[in-house]
C-alpha cells in the first residue's frame, strides 16, 4: 500500500508542479441593480480578460445585489452580467492593480417574453468546488428523454449496477433531492429515480466528503438530485416530452411551472412515466462433491417483463411575510402501479449434461408503491450582515404492497408432468418518518463564517409477508415464510461548522454528532418464537477541507479533505423475512447487521477550472454488502458484514475546447478494491484493480445544430464475493433549436448493444455459478422541450432539507 501511494503521489506532484505560478492577489466588488434602485439578487457575473476575451471567473450576486471576485491578478479586464428577464449588461475594459469597488451596474427590464429571448451562455458538462464536484445534465445532449438514474450512470465517478445500486468511486452512496433524502433504497429507490425526468433536474452534485451540515449516511458520501425551480415572474415554465423505443416503447414526460405575484410564489413539478422493458437473466450453477468431482448442473433462464406507470409531483408556497422573513410548505407525492411476470425455466443435468428434470414457472408480482410528504420551512434573516435563522419540520410516509404468486411446474425427460404447486403471498409494508431541523449562519466580520445546527428524526416501520402453500389441491399456511416485523429508530444530531477565506487558503472545519437508538421485534407464530433486539450508539463524525490557490487566476488549485462516515443497514435488510424469488432462488434480511464506518481522505488538483486529478483513499469496516450462500441446492441472497474493505483511487476529469465548435470531456479513475472477511466457506480474502473511463464529444453546428457522441467503459470488477464482467457503451444524440424556447431531440443509446451485465460468484461451498443478465439498453429517443413565461429576479433561495438520512435506507 505504502509503494502505491508513493508512486501515485510522485506522479501526481510531477504532473501539477510545472503549472504553479505565483502572482499578486486582487479584489474586485460592486453591486447589481434594477432601474428602479432595488438590489438583484441571482444575477450572473462573468469576468473576462480584455486581452483574449477568456473567461476568468464567475460569480453570483446575493439578495443585497452585491458580488466579490477574489485572488485575480493585475491586469486588463472585461465585466458581464447576466439574468434572464433582463438585458444583458456588457462593460467596458478596465485596468485592475489594486482593490476595486466598480460601483453599481444597473440591469435594464427586457421587454420581451421569454420565448423571445435567446440565452447564449452554456453551463459546463461538471464544474468543481471546494467539497462537491457540480455536474450539469443540460450540456449532454444524450441526457434529453432519460430518467435521473439513467443521468447518474454518466456523471463521473458513479456506477450503477445492474441490481439499480448506485457508488460514487466504488463506495455505496445515499441519494438526496433538493437536500432532502429519498429514504429509499433498492427497488424501490430505482424505481423512484426512473420516474424522475432529466429534464426536471438542473444539477447533480457528487460528494464524496459532505460537509457536517448533511447527515452522515453513506459511506461513498451525498449525491444531491437539485430539481429546476423557475425564477420568473406570472405563470410559467417549461413543458418536455419525450418517447423512448427500443424492444418496447416506454415514454418519459414532465411539467415545470411557478407563479409568482407580489409575496407569494407558487412552484412545482409533474411528472409521468411508462416503464416497459424487460431483463433476460440466466443463471448457471455447478455443483461438486467434497472431491471436487462434478455431482449435477443446474442452468436457469428468466425472462422478466416490467410493465407499469409512475405519477411524480412536488407542488410548493413560499409566502413572504417581510422582506427578511418567509414561510414554505412543500407537498410530495408519487404513485407507481406495476407489474413484473417471469418466465422461469430450470434444468438439472448430470455430469455428463444428461437431462435429469425440467421446472417451469411462470410467476406474476402485482406491486405498488405509494409515498406522500409534507414540509414546513421558516426563513429568518437576522440582519444584513447574513445572520440567518432557517427550520424545517417533514413528515413522510411510504406504503408498498407486493402481489406475488409463483406458479411451478416439474416434468420428467421424458415432458411428463411429475407435480405443480403454487406459492402465494401478500407482503403490505408501511413506513412513517417524523423528522425536525434547525440551521444557524452566522458570518463575522474577519471573514469567518459560522453555522450550526440540530436534528431529530423518528421512524416507524410495519412490515407484514403472509405466504400460502397449494400442493394438490391442499392449500396450507407457509409458517417458514409468514413474517410480521416491527422497527422503530430515533436519531438525534448536532453539527458545527467553520468556514474562513484567505488570500490563497480555504478552510472548512465541521463536527457532527449523531446518537441512535432503535428496536426490532419480530413476531413470531405457530413455528418461530418471537425475537426482539435494541442497539444505542453515539458517534462523532469530523470534516476538514483545505483549499489553496498557487497563483490569484485560480490557474492552479490544490485540495484536501477528510471526512468520516457511517452507513446504517436499511430498515427491510434488518427484518428476518424469507422472501422467493423463484423456487431455487430467496432473498432474507439480517437483524445482526451492524452499522459500518468509513474513513475517507483526498488529494487534488484542479488546473484552470478544466483539469482536475483526484487521489483518494478509503478503509471500511464492517463493511455491508450482498451475499450469496447455497445450501441444499437452494440459493440465499442475505446481507452481511463482510469486514473491512479498502479502495485506493486516481480519478481524473478534464474539458478541452479543440474548436469554438468542438468540445471534449473525459472522466475516468482506476481503482483497487482489498476486501478481507470471515465467511461462509472461511476466509473471504479478494483483491482487484479496475478502469472506467467516459468520453463525451460535443459538435456546435451552424443553424442552431448541436451533435454528440458519448460513451462509457468499465473494466472487470473484483469485489467481495463477485468478479462483474466488463461492460461499455456508445451513444449518439442530435438536438435542434426550432426557436428560442423549442428545442427537439434526438438519441441513440447503446448503439452497439454491448452494456450487458456478466458476472461470476466465488466462495459458495461446493459449488461453481456464474451468470449473464441482458436489459432493453438499446433505444431510439425523441423528446421535444418547450418554455414560456418572463422572468424577473429575487427568487427565495432556501431550500427545505429537514428529513435527511432515513429516507435513503427504505428498501423493497
Amino acid at each position: 500500500m505504502k509503494l502505491f501511494f508513493a508512486t501515485l503521489m510522485v506522479a501526481w506532484i510531477s504532473f501539477t508542479s510545472i503549472f504553479t505560478l505565483a502572482q499578486t492577489n486582487l479584489t474586485l466588488t460592486g453591486k447589481v441593480n434594477s432601474a428602479d434602485g432595488k438590489p438583484i439578487d441571482g444575477a450572473t457575473l462573468y469576468l473576462f480578460k480584455a486581452t483574449d476575451s477568456a473567461l476568468l471567473k464567475t460569480a453570483i450576486a446575493d439578495a443585497n445585489g452585491l458580488y466579490q471576485f477574489q485572488n485575480i491578478a493585475t491586469g486588463n479586464y472585461k465585466l458581464t452580467v447576466m439574468l434572464m428577464g433582463f438585458e444583458t449588461y456588457k462593460g467596458s475594459a478596465f485596468v485592475l492593480n489594486q482593490d476595486k469597488n466598480i460601483g453599481s451596474i444597473t440591469l435594464q427590464a427586457a421587454q420581451t417574453t421569454l420565448n423571445q429571448v435567446t440565452v447564449t451562455a452554456q453551463r459546463p458538462f461538471v464544474q468543481q468546488k471546494v467539497d462537491r464536484m457540480v455536474v450539469n445534465p443540460e450540456a449532454l445532449i444524450s441526457n434529453a428523454g432519460s430518467t435521473a438514474l439513467e443521468v447518474l450512470e454518466k456523471a463521473p465517478g458513479v456506477i450503477v449496477d445492474q441490481n439499480g445500486a448506485i457508488s460514487l468511486k466504488g463506495l455505496g452512496v445515499t441519494i438526496f433531492i433538493d437536500d432532502k433524502p429519498t429514504y429509499l433504497s433498492g427497488a424501490d429507490l430505482e424505481s423512484y429515480l426512473r420516474s424522475l425526468s432529466s429534464a426536471s433536474i438542473d444539477q447533480i452534485e457528487l460528494m464524496t466528503n459532505p460537509p457536517a451540515k448533511y447527515d452522515a449516511a453513506g459511506n461513498g458520501g451525498v449525491i444531491n438530485i437539485r430539481t429546476k425551480r423557475t425564477q420568473v415572474k406570472g405563470f410559467n415554465g417549461a413543458v418536455n416530452l419525450s418517447y423512448s423505443q427500443g424492444s418496447y416503447g416506454r415514454t418519459v414526460n414532465s411539467f415545470n411551472f411557478n407563479y409568482r405575484n407580489n409575496k407569494l410564489n407558487l412552484f412545482g413539478n409533474l411528472g409521468f412515466n411508462t416503464n416497459n422493458g424487460y431483463s433476460n437473466l440466466t443463471i448457471n450453477r455447478y455443483f461438486e462433491d467434497a472431491f471436487g468431482n462434478a455431482t449435477s448442473n443446474f442452468i436457469q433462464n428468466s425472462f422478466n417483463r416490467n410493465i407499469g406507470e409512475n405519477y411524480t409531483s412536488k407542488i410548493g408556497a413560499d409566502y413572504y411575510l417581510s422582506e427578511n422573513s418567509t414561510i414554505g410548505i412543500n407537498l410530495t407525492g408519487i404513485y407507481n402501479p406495476s407489474k413484473r411476470t417471469a418466465n422461469v425455466k430450470s434444468q438439472f443435468s448430470n455430469p455428463q449434461h444428461q437431462l435429469d428434470s425440467t421446472i417451469a414457472a411462470f410467476n406474476v408480482q402485482d406491486q405498488l408503491f405509494k409515498n406522500s410528504g409534507v414540509n414546513l420551512n421558516f426563513r429568518q434573516k437576522l440582519d444584513k450582515n447574513g445572520r440567518e435563522l432557517t427550520a424545517d419540520v417533514d413528515y413522510l410516509n411510504y406504503y408498498t404492497n407486493n402481489n406475488q404468486a409463483f406458479n411451478n411446474s416439474s416434468y420428467l425427460p421424458s415432458g411428463a408432468l411429475k407435480n405443480s404447486d403454487l406459492l402465494t403471498g401478500m407482503l403490505p409494508a408501511n413506513i412513517d418518518i417524523f423528522s425536525a431541523k434547525t440551521d444557524y449562519e452566522h458570518p463575522f466580520k474577519n471573514g469567518v463564517k459560522l453555522s450550526a445546527g440540530l436534528k431529530t428524526s423518528y421512524t416507524e416501520t410495519d412490515n407484514i409477508a403472509n405466504y400460502f402453500y397449494s400442493n394438490n389441491g391442499i392449500t396450507a399456511i407457509d409458517y417458514d415464510k409468514t413474517n410480521h416485523f416491527l422497527y422503530k429508530e430515533n436519531i438525534n444530531a448536532v453539527y458545527l461548522n467553520v468556514n474562513k477565506d484567505f488570500k490563497k487558503l480555504t478552510v472548512q472545519l465541521g463536527l457532527r454528532l449523531e446518537n441512535t437508538v432503535s428496536n426490532g421485534h419480530q413476531l413470531g407464530n405457530v413455528k418461530k418464537p418471537d425475537s426482539t433486539f435494541k442497539r444505542s450508539y453515539t458517534n462523532l463524525f469530523p470534516t476538514v477541507y483545505l483549499q489553496y490557490k498557487l497563483d490569484t487566476a485560480d490557474v492552479n488549485v490544490f485540495g484536501i479533505n477528510y471526512g468520516r462516515r457511517i452507513d446504517r443497514p436499511y430498515y427491510q435488510d434488518l427484518n428476518p423475512f424469507l422472501s422467493p424469488i423463484d423456487k431455487f432462488t430467496y432473498y432474507t434480511g439480517n437483524p445482526f447487521l451492524k452499522p459500518s464506518f468509513t474513513d475517507n481522505i483526498e488529494l487534488s488538483h484542479t488546473y484552470k477550472s478544466r483539469f482536475t486529478t483526484t487521489l483518494s483513499y478509503s478503509k471500511t469496516r464492517n463493511d455491508v454488502s450482498e451475499t450469496i450462500e447455497i445450501v441444499d441446492g437452494i440459493y440465499y441472497s442475505r446481507p452481511g458484514n463482510i469486514g473491512e474493505t479498502t479502495v485506493k483511487t486516481l480519478s481524473f476529469n478534464a474539458s478541452f475546447d479543440f474548436a469554438k465548435w468542438l468540445n471534449f470531456n473525459i472522466s475516468g479513475r482506476v481503482s483497487n478494491v482489498h476486501s478481507v472477511s470471515d465467511f461462509y466457506t472461511g476466509l473471504l480474502d479478494t483483491k482487484g484493480t479496475y478502469f472506467f473511463f467516459r468520453p463525451v464529444f460535443q459538435f456546435k453546428l451552424p443553424k442552431d445544430w448541436n451533435v454528440q457522441l458519448d460513451g462509457g467503459y468499465q473494466s472487470r470488477v473484483k469485489s467481495a464475493q463477485f468478479d462483474l464482467g466488463a461492460r461499455g457503451r456508445i451513444n449518439a444524440a442530435a438536438s435542434k433549436k426550432l426557436s428560442a424556447s423549442t428545442t427537439i431531440k434526438l438519441v441513440a443509446n447503446d448503439v452497439l448493444y454491448t452494456f450487458k451485465n456478466t458476472g461470476i460468484i466465488n466462495n459458495l461451498s461446493q459449488t461453481k455459478a456464474n451468470w449473464t443478465n441482458l436489459n432493453d439498453t438499446r433505444t431510439v429517443v425523441l423528446s421535444l422541450s418547450y418554455r414560456f413565461g418572463k422572468s424577473i429576479s429575487g427568487q427565495r433561495k432556501h431550500d427545505a432539507n429537514g428529513a435527511e438520512d432515513e429516507q435513503n435506507r427504505v428498501k423493497n
